[in-house]
């Protein structure tokens, strides 16, 4: 059997006069592509400091179509840098410069560098729900537990 083809969505991406790096899916398999920080200057971050980091990109999406902001995991694990809102949404119909809501949640200083890869960019369909106001929900096993409720 051969492989398969993906179904890809166009990503019209705008380069700003700071930008040095258009991202780009660095594997064939990879889900996200890298953002890097379009500064002229590092941009040091003490301790729970936190600090919106421009990529000098504006893009336009597909109808239908969201792009995560997420964390890399290399900056979380090795110096505690991630994003302010754990995960961020650009919505179809945003035309501003892609900034990135980061935060350093180590105990120790951490300094970016200009062009350094600071987040990835996620492609993602959405669907945007009707909305039913009812006076009572379905029964479920589960019901109102929460929070550990399904396990230890």
């Amino acid at each position: 059997m051969g492989a398969t083809t993906m179904a890809k969505t166009v990503l019209k991406i705008e380069r700003l006069a700071h930008n040095k790096f258009i991202p780009e899916y660095k594997t064939e398999g990879a889900a996200g592509m890298d953002l890097c920080a379009a500064i002229d200057e590092p941009v040091t971050l003490k301790s729970l400091e936190r600090a919106l980091i421009p990529t000098g990109i504006k893009i336009e999406l597909e109808h239908g179509y969201e792009a995560q902001i997420r964390p890399r995991s290399g900056l979380s694990i090795k110096h505690g840098i991630t994003l302010i809102n754990c995960v961020g949404t650009i919505d179809e119909d945003y035309r501003g410069e892609v900034c990135v809501p980061v935060v350093n949640l180590s105990g120790e200083t951490y300094t970016i560098q200009p062009d350094e890869r600071i987040a990835q960019m996620v492609i993602a369909k959405v669907e945007q729900a009707d909305i039913e106001v009812v006076t009572r929900l379905t029964e479920t096993a589960r019901g109102e537990g929460g929070f550990g409720s399904t396990g230890k």
